[in-house]
């Protein structure tokens, strides 16, 4: 038993505490739990979560997966100390990717590697998360922290996670029955979401020589506020719209618009976007002007105001932007499968 405790010890000493990776597992246990439903089966810590996988009234259900992480809007959440808001941020992420082609999350696993074990910032990852998920209706069917001493500097972390939903086969949205002539809409975006920040940071933090606490110019809200607004998930109000009515989807990210939405376009096809039909948040006007970014950059770079865009035949979209509460913000037109901005 002695040879048991040096060894622990020497373990902990070197960064790895194995007890209290142990411990927070165990006082996680009531948030995760909180997420699950009757299709979860098995305990919590196995090596592998268990999900039953019956979807009644689905003819032909098919899963969909996708995995991501939140960037470096972590260093925002390092430096305010505050860890909850990307939890939820890396879920609604990951949720959205699969709304696009008309996919329900069913469950989500997450990853944490972090230099050391620090319970408190642990904690509130997982609160977040667990949040995230249950407003998503998802299942956080488990996980993996990882305690790598010298990977990562003192205090920091990175985050990552993978969902997998499922969607009918024939209620696949993909973007084939797009045609010239189709509206094109926008949901508002919460701020930058979860792209963007490295070009964010350089701007507001090395040019412009503001901190976290610092006020935005023009706003009450600090800077650490405006950066850890969080990622929204549309897929709750997407799922609300009758099948067939979306034609397409695309969740404006990394890439933002210039690049995102010809990934649902058939190459006969381009979008028009009319940049002036949607008020473009302040954050982004402060970005461009300080920052001295050609106009079109910012609209690759960053979301613009824009955080999912939807394509709709012409005769359905009156009620659409009704029920989705959007802004009709262009429309497609023969070409080869491009985003044209009309300013």
């Amino acid at each position: 038993m002695k040879s048991a405790d040096k060894k622990t010890k020497a373990y902990a000493s070197a960064g790895v505490d194995i007890d209290l990776g142990n411990r927070l597992k165990r006082q996680i246990q009531s948030l995760v739990k909180q997420t699950h439903g009757p299709h979860v089966l098995g305990k919590i810590g196995g090596f592998g979560g268990l999900f039953r996988a019956n979807f009644p009234g689905m003819r032909e259900p098919v899963l969909v997966a996708s995995i991501d992480g939140v960037g470096t809007k972590l260093k925002v959440a390092f430096a305010t100390d505050k860890h909850d808001t990307v939890g939820a941020d890396l879920v609604n992420h990951c949720v959205n990717d699969i709304a696009v082609l008309g996919a329900r999350p069913v469950f989500f696993l997450d990853y944490i590697g972090c230099e050391r074990l620090e319970p408190r910032v642990f904690q509130q990852l997982l609160r977040g998360l667990s949040r995230a998920c249950r407003s998503a209706g998802c299942a956080l069917l488990g996980g993996e922290t990882a305690q790598l001493p010298g990977m990562y500097r003192e205090g920091e972390y990175d985050l990552a996670g993978c969902i997998v939903g499922v969607v009918e086969r024939s209620r696949i949205i993909d973007g084939k029955m797009i045609r010239p002539g189709d509206a094109v809409l926008g949901l508002e975006s919460n701020g930058l979401h979860t792209n963007g920040y490295s070009l964010a940071r350089k701007i507001l933090f090395d040019k412009m020589q503001l901190t976290v606490t610092s006020r935005l110019p023009g706003s009450k809200l600090t800077v650490g506020g405006e950066f850890l607004r969080v990622h929204k998930n549309y897929q709750p109000l997407l799922a609300k719209i009758p099948s067939g009515a979306i034609k397409g989807l695309a969740h404006i990210t990394g890439g933002g618009l210039i690049d995102n939405i010809p990934r649902i376009l058939p190459l006969n096809c381009d979008a028009i976007i009319e940049t002036k039909n949607w008020r473009v948040p302040r954050i982004f006007k402060i970005l461009q002007q300080n920052g001295r970014i050609d106009v079109r950059e910012m609209y690759q770079v960053f979301n613009m105001g824009i955080g999912m865009v939807a394509v709709i035949a012409e005769e359905n979209a009156q009620g659409v932007i009704s029920r989705l509460k959007a802004k009709r913000i262009g429309h497609v037109v023969r070409g080869s499968g491009k985003v044209r901005l009309q300013f």
